[in-house]
């Protein structure tokens, strides 16, 4: 494949952003050059080919800085410096504290562009970086006045050569949405998880595919999390003081329940969620929506196999993918999304070939 990014990248930062670009632009062939403060990092990221070692007379066309917030202006200033005929965006999930920093200290940023890839992995480092994660995610790029075409050019190309969207947001509009979609739901997540810390052990088997999804984000590391949860602490309160106000009329409603208004109360918390839920991007953005179909899978070799080979002969394309195991059960449960017009002949096919059908979303 082409790439619209050429000559050396420079990623500052061998961890689980900077090796993932780094596998990326490698397989394009991009000479990527790889400088990271951790010796081990650093020797770990070469050796599973996020690139080679960065060394003295390396003349970059871009610089990628995927370092942790607290040092991220730092880092900025100083490749502004010391590569001054290279482009330098930054992937850190906080926009608008180091520019800040970044101009109180008087630095030329023309050359900068901010951006930030909406993408990532419950565990960090070298070792679970991925080539793949950026494909299809949000990219997004914070031009300025001072931002040249040429310059703009070259971020949204390294984006679109991940395979991401590349969007445009002003630094302040990226803070906010950041702080509702992902900043807010990371700490619900780890506050859920919390609670099953003095759980009986009786309570957590009767954990379902529910449960999961909605804390798998609370395996993250805390000490990340401290930083871009502190350089983005006024947007991430807003949202919480919003959630705290709904969680209190919703418990208020639950503490009198056969109070006037309380069943509708509780009824219009979960309708409106249903309502958000709707808005979200479907498969590659899309606004097109899915059902479900749930499959009873024996757990045996090559049944998920057999079963994707089946709905191909039926020609049903699988929009989506999810599978759940109940404790000490033989069988697993498939939930397959598809088309709403694939759902009847995916289970009426299916049935004819002897799978057992536990329920559709129209159920």
């Amino acid at each position: 494949m082409s790439s619209r990014v050429s000559g050396t990248v420079r990623i500052v930062g061998a961890g689980l952003l900077g090796s993932s670009i780094g596998h990326a632009l490698s397989a394009l062939g991009i000479d990527v050059a790889l400088a990271d403060s951790s010796r081990a990092q650093l020797r770990l990221a070469i050796d599973y080919g996020a690139g080679r070692a960065a060394v003295a007379g390396d003349a970059p066309s871009l610089v990628v800085v995927a370092v942790p917030p607290d040092v991220v202006a730092d880092v900025i200033e100083r490749e502004l410096s010391d590569f001054p005929d290279a482009v330098v965006t930054d992937v850190a999930s906080v926009k608008l504290e180091p520019l800040r920093d970044l101009r109180a200290r008087g630095v030329d940023l023309a050359r900068y562009i901010g951006s930030h890839p909406l993408a990532g992995r419950e565990r960090g480092g070298a070792i679970s970086a991925r080539a793949d994660i950026f494909v299809g995610r949000p990219w997004v790029v914070c031009r300025d006045e001072e931002t040249s075409a040429k310059d703009l050019a070259l971020v949204e190309g390294l984006a679109l050569d991940l395979g991401a969207t590349p969007l445009e947001m002003t630094p302040e509009e990226h803070d906010r949405s950041v702080a509702l979609v992902s900043h807010v739901p990371q700490l619900v997540a780890s506050l859920l998880a919390g609670r099953f810390v003095d759980a009986p052990e009786g309570s957590l088997r009767l954990a379902g595919q529910g449960v999961r999804d909605t804390t798998r984000i609370a395996a993250s590391a805390p000490e990340l999390w401290v930083q871009i949860l502190g350089a983005n602490s006024a947007p991430v309160v807003d949202v919480l003081d919003a959630l705290a106000a709904d969680l209190s009329a919703v418990a208020g409603a639950l503490r009198v329940p056969e109070a006037p208004g309380a069943r509708r109360a509780v009824a219009d918390a979960i309708r409106r969620g249903n309502e958000g839920v709707e808005r979200l991007p479907g498969k590659h953005g899309q606004n097109r929506r899915f059902e479900s179909v749930v499959v009873m899978v024996d757990d045996t070799p090559g049944q998920l196999g057999r079963l994707f080979g089946e709905l191909g002969d039926l020609d049903v394309n699988v929009e989506d993918l999810r599978l759940e195991h109940s404790p000490g059960a033989q069988f697993g449960l498939a939930e397959i999304s598809v088309v709403p017009s694939a759902v009847r002949p995916a289970v009426e096919g299916l049935q004819a070939r002897g799978w057992k059908i536990a329920s559709t979303s129209n159920d």
